[in-house]
């Protein structure tokens, strides 16, 4: 019984990982510019509606449904990347109207489609012959979801881009030193332009998988304050691409273990269980205060704005 309950639980974990571990992924890309992004919740919201309104209205098939979400969070970021880089609005401000924005507008448009709570075929599982069948580790690791089994292959191409290249150089420039970059020859308009919209990609395809990998279907806020948690994994992370994968799996760990309690018939206050992953937030929020300051790799410039003329 007790190795059921693990295993069951083990091979649910890889699913409710990948939510946190993109969303956090394209929050760090953005953050890395400077660009202080507390708009994860919308993007996310943006991209769940858009992949069940994929395959709903256009009949495109799970995997397609979750580039079309990822467009429509790009898309949406464009927005908010005129808002804080050409015009200078404040990015708390920008940050937290866009989640509202994207609340309202997700309500609206999935009500007024008649997508609301309309089942879709979602991702399948690939299971990889002969390995599938191995005890515990089989389930767990080997009849996952292509997009599971592309989320640490995504994870080391973006570590990578970012150590080891010219357009990681300089979009790390543009976050620490903006001035710098800007006399360098740096475009910090353009640079931070490309990694708002390739980073609220990312994100969308995060709120995606949540309504065609996981629920398969769309119900008005369903992120349900993930967004949220993903900006506190990039805190806890440091800024950092595997230490972000690190603290997904933490979350994803926990959400993976609330409805296994259910299944088993552990009788916990229901409203406990709701409040689980919120207090693993402060609890991770509290141990990142009180880790060593010099182990922070935050932008220097995070958070503010570039105005070449001041330079």
């Amino acid at each position: 019984m007790l190795l059921d309950f693990l295993t069951n639980w083990l091979a649910a974990i890889p699913g409710f990982v990948v939510p946190f571990a993109l969303a956090a992924l394209g929050l760090l890309i953005i953050e890395k510019a400077g660009v202080l992004s507390l708009g994860a919740e919308g993007f996310m919201l943006v991209g769940a509606l858009a992949g069940i309104g994929a395959i709903l209205g256009l009949g495109a098939s799970p995997p397609a449904a979750l580039l079309y979400a990822g467009l429509a969070a790009a898309g949406l970021s464009l927005l908010y990347a005129v808002l804080v880089v050409s015009l200078r609005v404040n990015q708390v401000i920008a940050g937290l109207s866009l989640v509202f924005l994207a609340q309202g507008l997700t309500g609206l448009i999935g009500s007024a489609a008649n997508w609301v709570n309309r089942p879709v075929e979602g991702l399948r599982a690939v299971p990889l012959p002969n390995l599938a069948d191995f005890p515990i580790i089989g389930p767990v690791l080997f009849r996952q979801d292509l997009v599971v089994d592309l989320t640490i292959p995504v994870f080391a191409l973006v570590a990578a881009v970012l150590a080891r290249t010219m357009v990681g150089l300089r979009l790390r420039a543009v976050g620490d030193g903006p001035d710098a970059a800007d006399a360098s020859g740096v475009s910090v308009a353009l640079t931070r332009y490309g990694a708002i919209m390739v980073g609220a990609a990312l994100v969308g395809i995060a709120g995606g998988y949540l309504s065609v990998g996981i629920a398969r279907i769309w119900v008005e806020g369903m992120t349900g304050g993930r967004g949220w948690i993903a900006i506190a994994i990039v805190i806890f992370a440091r800024w950092q691409p595997w230490w972000a994968l690190a603290g997904a799996i933490l979350f994803g760990a926990i959400e993976a273990l609330i409805p296994r309690i259910a299944a088993a018939g552990i009788q916990v206050p229901q409203y406990f269980i709701a409040m689980i992953p919120y207090l693993a937030t402060l609890a991770v929020m509290t141990w990142t205060c009180l880790r060593s300051v010099g182990l922070s790799m935050e932008p220097r410039a995070l958070g503010l704005t570039h105005l070449r003329e001041d330079r």
